[in-house]
């Protein structure tokens, strides 16, 4: 037999391998994502607006408002001050510094749904300054990057036109969901950094901070399943406490700029 003919055997085998191995790794992909979808996730528990004052009477008072998705609207804790709102508030409170904490964040929500809320943020006083946490949803729907930076930018350009500083806490860690299997959780992990990448930029130029949750946080989620709740996919009290930390630092520099001019 030739060398030839031995060369095209090996390589007509070496393709139907990596066909069959193509075909086993989607089929594995489409089970592992019947099952999440079918999986059962937290639902709200606080209620359809998060709506909180702390700290003391007396002295300024910080109005502070929550866009964006399940994470903004608490999804997986029970009490607003379990919520990376209430978190971020207490943090923000004080005896002479009172802080009016409201949300009108929806669960499910994608960067295209950013429009309405910031319409319902702007309603009424103007809040101080708005904490926008999205990106999950349209990772998971495959969302084009450029094109989910572009209604985010859209939406943090109205609050900063509007005087309202903005802090973006940019798509977290989705590789650390536990309620996903392997492979998918890989995968699902790349598609949330693609649109972090994207995020981050587009916030910067539209006058907003962005904090790279996935950067600052995400081994601390891989590593300690606490932070997470029951359903493996929202964060938990402990989950949002350390998001709240890691958006602080911007937060209250936001308001403090806020507050100069």
């Amino acid at each position: 037999m030739s060398t030839i003919r031995v060369a095209g055997r090996i390589g007509r085998g070496i393709g139907l391998g990596i066909l069959l191995g193509a075909a086993g790794v989607a089929g594995l992909l489409a089970l592992e994502i019947a099952i999440a979808r079918a999986r059962r996730y937290a639902r709200p528990e606080i209620g359809p607006g998060i709506r909180a004052t702390l700290g003391g009477s007396g002295g300024r008072t910080i109005r502070m408002v929550m866009l964006g998705d399940s994470m903004a609207a608490g999804v997986g804790v029970q009490t607003v001050g379990d919520s990376v709102g209430g978190q971020l508030a207490s943090l923000l409170a004080g005896p002479n510094q009172r802080v009016e904490l409201s949300s009108v964040a929806v669960s499910g929500s994608g960067s295209a749904d950013l429009d309405t809320q910031v319409s319902r943020a702007l309603l009424g006083r103007r809040p101080d300054v708005a904490v926008i946490l999205v990106g999950c949803n349209d990772a998971l729907r495959l969302v084009n990057p450029e094109h989910a930076a572009a209604d985010l930018a859209s939406a943090v350009q109205r609050l900063t036109g509007a005087g309202v500083g903005v802090v973006v806490g940019t798509c977290p860690d989705l590789g650390a969901a536990r309620a996903l299997a392997t492979p998918l959780r890989q995968i699902v992990g790349w598609l949330g950094r693609r649109i972090a990448a994207a995020q981050a930029p587009a916030v910067r130029e539209a006058g907003g901070v962005p904090v790279d949750l996935a950067e600052r946080t995400g081994a601390v989620f891989r590593a300690d399943a606490g932070t997470l709740c029951e359903d493996g996919f929202h964060p938990s009290a402990d989950g949002y406490r350390i998001w709240a930390h890691a958006l602080y630092p911007a937060v209250y520099e936001a308001v403090r700029t806020v507050r100069s001019h």
